[in-house]
């Protein structure tokens, strides 16, 4: 019960780190992860913040895979949506503590996107090691790959593109300064 309850830890840390990489490198002011590019791009749209539109997103994706899986999806997954309001809160949070990082040189924002990816990529290594659930961004991906006999890395690898150039036709006329919506 202690090891189940220490991977549930881990698991939430890791989340919570990604969030705030993405804020990170959402601050460094040349764009966003490619998972995060429709909501980022929503943000400058609508009155919701970056957080709000990567919620709803994700429920998207968690309706999704409970579409595609009906009756072979798991109860348990539906704890995806608990993940996804400590995900999608932690953006929002992040960027509140991070409104200070506004990065004008290049070197600054190379710099900033630099860390944010560290960040990332610790935050994802962290939430996939305990093995305790999938956020719901990968476990779509996951899903459609399972469906179509594909590997996930293939399937992964493609939907992120197609997430980019969605964002990019949502995107009116692109602004000198680009500032998301944070909630608050």
């Amino acid at each position: 019960m202690k090891t189940r309850i220490s991977r549930f830890l881990w698991f939430v840390f890791g989340v919570v780190l990604n969030s705030f990489g993405i804020a990170f490198i959402t601050k460094a002011a040349l764009g966003t992860s490619p998972i995060s590019s429709l909501p980022y791009v929503l943000s400058f749209a609508f009155p919701l913040s970056l957080g709000a539109f990567s919620f709803i997103l994700n429920m998207v994706y968690i309706l999704a895979q409970i579409l595609l899986l009906r009756r072979a999806f798991k109860p348990v997954q539906l704890f995806q949506i608990v993940v996804n309001l400590v995900f999608s809160a932690g953006i929002d949070v992040s960027m509140s503590l991070l409104s200070w990082l506004q990065p004008a040189a290049m070197p600054g924002k190379l710099l900033s996107l630099l860390v944010g990816c560290a960040i990332l990529g610790l935050g994802i290594s962290i939430e996939v090691a305990p093995n305790v659930l999938m956020v719901s961004g990968e476990g779509i991906g996951t899903v459609v790959s399972a469906l179509i006999v594909g590997k996930f890395v293939n399937i992964y690898n493609r939907y992120l593109p197609l997430l980019k150039y969605i964002a990019g036709l949502a995107e009116e006329e692109p602004e000198e300064e680009r500032v998301p919506r944070v909630a608050g």
